[in-house]
């Protein structure tokens, strides 16, 4: 299996940590650059990353972060992150797409622009609209994100470590994968998150620590040119 990757994204974070987690056999390719190429196009349409990479795939290939894991769990039984009673995986299905749908794109439009990343069409921050438009929609989406880490906390995590329960699901990777852009905007993160994304890194060691690292410095590295 290969994996292509933009290294400073927290969606391809996910998946870099979840392999590496799981233990699995894969080699990595950096794509900067090349995902408009007409050799990545044919093979991905969409030009997104993480995309893997088998032969054993219809297409050849797979998009999307939580997919992507959800099908090599299914496909090399990794009860560990995806547990195979469908009540708990209803559970994390729901956050999966709770994180995507809802929370995700808050964190997009508040970290975005400070970090350089192109905001998607139709968004205020990808539109002609004044400095000051585009910087009170930043800030609308920044204090937006509370609502949703609370329903975190007190829904899917309900007293428990992680979405996962004991342990650290698939949900609990995409989960602790966003929060590391918060940091790109000081976000305030509440005392529970950063105790979770802390048991993250622990729970995970060096399997989330190592691709942590290249979104850590990225967002240190577009600090430091705005000093």
């Amino acid at each position: 299996m290969k994996l292509n990757v933009l290294k400073p994204s927290v969606n391809n974070m996910a998946v870099r940590v979840f392999m590496r987690a799981a233990n699995l056999d894969f080699t990595e390719d950096d794509v900067y650059g090349k995902t408009r190429t007409a050799d990545f196009l044919a093979k991905n349409p969409a030009h997104l990353t993480p995309m893997l990479e088998t032969t054993e795939l219809p297409k050849g290939g797979l998009w999307e972060s939580c997919a992507i894991m959800q099908y090599l769990c299914n496909k090399h039984d990794i009860s560990k992150f995806y547990p195979k009673n469908a009540e708990q995986r209803a559970t994390i299905d729901s956050a999966m797409f709770y994180i995507i749908g809802t929370l995700y794109p808050l964190v997009a439009r508040a970290t975005y622009p400070a970090l350089g990343f192109p905001q998607y069409p139709g968004e205020v921050g990808a539109s002609d609209a004044d400095a000051s438009a585009k910087a009170a929609a930043q800030k609308a989406a920044i204090a937006a994100i509370a609502e949703p880490l609370d329903v975190f906390h007190k829904f899917y995590m309900d007293g428990k470590p992680f979405i996962g329960g004991t342990t650290p699901s698939i949900a609990d990777i995409r989960l602790a994968a966003t929060l590391e852009f918060l940091a790109a905007v000081d976000y305030p993160l509440p005392s529970w998150a950063k105790n979770y994304t802390a048991a993250m890194e622990s729970s995970l060691g060096k399997a989330y620590s190592e691709p942590a690292a290249d979104v850590r410095g990225y967002i240190a590295y577009v600090k430091s040119q705005k000093k």
